[in-house]
């Protein structure tokens, strides 16, 4: 055989390997396409699949509701109490010893992994006298955080007068200033520590959290702290002043706990749980008094703060009850 025609064997053979080298990479290609094509799908797939599962079962959810005193939390967890068999969930008292406001870190630790993993008493509303933390902070997930707050001065003058005459939730018991018959206006008049404007500074650091400077009255940083917790991590603040809405939108938003709610609230005896047995109000001049010390005035910034959001909250809910969200033009097609 000629040199000519050996090597135009070996071209068609380089030739023909080359071809099926070619069209072997061009069928990998696809096959590899395919493989990331299935892969994303079953991504895509997975993510639907916990979305549904998150939305549809809502047996881990937890609602944690850090109660300020003298705000008629009495009367909202007592329709909660109402509730919870009917509606299958559970609610539970946090009961810190020496009714201290903040949490040891060991406690908060304990606390977070009790609420995180007792499944067996989910879903749950947690409720108790403490300062928010952060559950984020400790590597956990969050709870839907709930409050409620009312005007600085009017929650001081209950609490004044609370801890003399009691309440009619439980009438016979005593309280720590039994028998002190001194009025309000009295001790501000003589400048007792009882009645100092300082003691109002309460409801802030509930919101603000467990900072040194949470708990120094007056301070600008703690305002301004709790301001943020309460847009940014709370899922709903009421006030005093409209408890009824703020079951009533709590209804609408989570009706997994709160169905019939507002029904229940209207026509029970949980509207006025626990009200002051008596209260003397001070005079206009006793309240101006008080109105210039910077707490009030800080406390009450908070409240305006709170009243502003929350109505924001209740007219857009209001507004908008058959709202549907819709998704579309999803690229590329699952």
């Amino acid at each position: 055989m000629s040199i000519p025609l050996k090597l135009g064997y070996v071209l068609i053979i380089v030739l023909l390997f080359g071809s099926l080298a070619v069209l072997y990479q061009f069928q990998l290609t696809k096959l590899q396409d395919k493989l990331e094509q299935l892969e994303s799908n079953q991504n895509r797939n997975e993510v639907i699949l916990r979305t549904e599962k998150n939305i549809i079962e809502d047996k881990d959810l937890v609602i944690l509701y850090n109660r300020v005193p003298k705000t008629g939390s009495t009367s909202f967890v007592g329709v909660a109490y109402d509730l919870c068999k009917k509606n299958k969930f559970h609610v539970l008292h946090v009961n810190i010893s020496a009714n201290s406001h903040t949490v040891t870190l060991e406690n908060q630790i304990k606390f977070i992994h009790n609420v995180t993993n007792w499944r067996s008493i989910k879903p749950a509303l947690y409720h108790g006298h403490f300062a928010f933390f952060d559950f984020s902070k400790f590597g956990a997930s969050k709870p839907l955080f709930i409050n409620l707050i009312r005007k600085p001065l009017d929650r001081f003058i209950s609490y004044y007068y609370f801890v003399r005459y009691g309440d009619n939730y439980r009438p016979y018991l005593i309280r720590k200033k039994h028998g002190n018959t001194m009025t309000f206006e009295e001790c501000v008049n003589k400048q007792l520590p009882e009645c100092d404007p300082n003691n109002m500074w309460l409801q802030i650091p509930f919101f603000c959290g467990h900072a040194a400077n949470c708990w120094k009255p007056g301070n600008k940083w703690a305002l301004n702290e709790a301001k943020k917790n309460l847009i940014n991590n709370y899922f709903l603040v009421g006030l005093t002043e409209q408890l009824k809405e703020f079951i009533q939108l709590l209804e609408l938003s989570l009706p997994r706990f709160f169905k019939g709610a507002t029904d229940h609230f209207q026509h029970s005896n949980r509207s006025h749980l626990r009200q002051t047995v008596q209260k003397d109000l001070p005079s206009e001049e006793t309240l101006e008094k008080i109105k210039t010390s910077t707490v009030w005035q800080m406390e009450n910034e908070f409240y305006d703060f709170a009243l502003d959001q929350f109505n924001f909250v209740k007219k857009f809910i209001m507004k908008n009850k058959g709202q549907v969200v819709m998704y579309e033009k999803i690229r590329p097609k699952v």
